[in-house]
């Protein structure tokens, strides 16, 4: 098990991967900018990035785009946020102007629909998403969600979680009424969550947790998602970019420079290594940077320095 990105992860307060394709053609070869490639604003304005610390898919790709945004001659202003849903309340306010990793389509499907028409969608930038509960594939006994209900027992009746606003925590609650499970879903961070699971892990011991993928820990522990017959953890999703209402119409530059980006599981997944590692605890600008280094080429030329 790697545990440079648990202590990493600790020491940033944070927890939560990508490939940054720029408008590659379908073989992975990045073409020409040609006369559409943006330009930069005329003169600097600031655009205030709300993310969550604690979920570092947020925190991983709030890092890349203060980085890029910068180039473009934004002044980005990093806003933390504890919880998914005051982030939302808060782009739909005009309190922050973008949010860099919303699961707007199914995990936090109710929070869109309380903000209706006061964000604007700027484009998705992962597919594939899900949410799961998983266990370590040392326990091969249990395969299923439907298997934790004759086992309760062995987990001590207790489901392992993370921040109690997350979607993930709702769509947990809503599995364990839909299989009728006798268990308590213990939320705290994910943080908490991962240093349970490490423990757990480290004497072989019986434990099941909430996850969701992408997320580096599949990187760092043998991990096993339950099958979910019934469907009651939801679909997979995509991954967005969005802004305040108007958000498009003030910085158009970097709304045209954010829709393009798309990400892999390759590139996606090494970004968030870096950003969770020891080697970068406290330092994310850092992190890009190497990161850059490796996969910058693919979308530099979106950037007029």
């Amino acid at each position: 098990m790697k545990k440079k990105h648990l202590t990493g992860l600790i020491a940033l307060g944070a927890a939560a991967t990508l490939v940054l394709a720029g408008c590659a053609s379908d073989g992975g070869e990045t073409t020409d900018p040609g006369e559409n490639t943006p330009t930069a604003p005329a003169e600097t304005q600031s655009i205030t990035m709300g993310f969550l610390p604690a979920w570092t898919d947020g925190l991983s790709t709030a890092y890349l785009l203060k980085d890029q945004l910068g180039k473009l001659g934004y002044d980005v202003v990093m806003e933390e946020v504890v919880d998914a849903g005051p982030l939302y309340v808060g782009l739909s306010q005009g309190d922050v102007d973008m949010y860099p990793s919303a699961w707007s389509e199914v995990t936090h499907a109710q929070y869109m629909a309380e903000v209706g028409d006061s964000v604007e969608d700027l484009g998705s930038y992962y597919d594939g998403a899900a949410l799961t509960i998983a266990v370590p594939s040392y326990m091969s006994d249990i395969n299923s969600l439907e298997d934790l209900a004759a086992n309760a027992d062995l987990f001590g009746g207790q489901i392992i979680g993370i921040e109690p606003g997350a979607g993930l925590t709702a769509a947990t609650e809503r599995m364990i009424g839909e299989y009728e499970l006798s268990y308590e879903l213990v939320t705290s961070s994910t943080t908490g969550m991962l240093a349970s699971l490490d423990t757990a892990y480290a004497s072989q011991s019986p434990i099941v947790v909430t996850l969701w993928r992408p997320f580096w820990a599949y990187a760092s522990w043998d991990m096993k998602d339950l099958a979910d017959p019934r469907g009651a953890m939801g679909e997979t999703e995509s991954l967005h970019f969005l802004g305040r209402d108007g958000f498009a119409a003030d910085f158009p530059e970097a709304a045209e420079y954010i829709s393009k980006i798309q990400l892999d599981d390759a590139q996606y997944g090494a970004l968030e290594s870096l950003v969770t590692s020891d080697e970068y605890k406290g330092n994310p600008e850092g992190a890009v940077q190497e990161w850059l280094a490796e996969f910058g080429s693919q979308i530099d030329w979106l950037i007029t320095e």
